[in-house]
């Protein structure tokens, strides 16, 4: 390999995935809100509405330099802020070992941005915005036809049978239970996951949501004493299972293949 591909475009897809998860936190700020803009005004500090200038902005660096704390009014700056850029980093650093610079990169760096802030807005608030898993749906399934990794046949099956998986299983604990045990918006994110991964992903998907879920809900409950009326969000823990179905797909295959859970 020449020096651009060991060093400098691994450095380059850190630094953009850092940028890009900047932006990503003005979404998971603004997005949930109806009557805010995600573009308009431009940064600004949440309490004191005091204008962050750019050398007050630079991903994960500022947080540090102003020792958690806005340059204005001194109140205490989340720590996820700094997680969410890292996070992205992260991310597209890992994309571009795996795919290079690739449409198969620009598609799924796209992909992983989206579920990471449907994590951050979930766990906040409790909900899925249909302004990220409804057209997410549709572009997986058009990103399929030039996607290498996953063919549009196994895109749309993916797309029918992740939504139509989870509204079976809601519908059928309401059936049991008269209780509303699972969100519309987790159904559209399965359908939205399997839009992008194929339907292989689905039964690990599922699986590891679930198993990752319980024990969090275990944690949950123990911590808020409130028993069986502990709620969780599920969303984060369907989009940490796409995460790792995506960076391990072929070795959670072949475990797959090995328990017989696909032919």
């Amino acid at each position: 390999m020449d020096l651009t591909t060991v060093y400098i475009f691994p450095i380059f897809s850190f630094v953009f995935g850092a940028l890009v998860g900047s932006f990503l936190n003005v979404v998971i700020l603004r997005l949930p809100d109806p009557e805010a803009s995600i573009v308009l005004p431009p940064s600004h500090c949440p309490f004191c509405h005091a204008p962050i200038r750019w050398f007050d902005n630079i991903p994960i660096l500022s947080f540090l330099l102003l020792g958690r704390r806005c340059r204005a009014c001194k109140t205490t700056i989340s720590w996820q802020y700094p997680l969410v850029e890292l996070a992205m980093a992260l991310l597209s650093l890992a994309l571009f070992q795996r795919y290079l610079i690739s449409p198969a990169f620009a598609g799924y760096f796209l992909f992983t941005a989206a579920l990471l802030v449907i994590i951050f807005i979930d766990l906040r608030h409790q909900i899925i915005p249909d302004v990220i898993s409804l057209p997410g749906m549709a572009t997986g399934l058009a990103f399929s036809l030039i996607n290498p990794h996953v063919t549009w046949q196994n895109s749309a099956i993916g797309l029918i049978v992740g939504g139509g998986l989870l509204y079976a299983v809601a519908m059928g604990y309401y059936l049991l239970t008269r209780k509303e045990g699972m969100g519309g918006g987790d159904i559209k994110l399965l359908a939205m996951i399997g839009a992008w991964l194929g339907w292989q992903c689905l039964p690990f998907v599922v699986f590891s949501s679930s198993l990752i879920g319980s024990l969090a809900g275990i944690g949950a409950m123990v911590k808020q004493k409130k028993g069986g009326k502990t709620i969780i969000p599920y969303g984060p823990f369907l989009s940490m299972s796409a995460m790792l179905y995506l960076f391990f797909q072929e070795e959670i295959l072949l475990l797959m293949h090995r328990l017989h859970w696909l032919p």
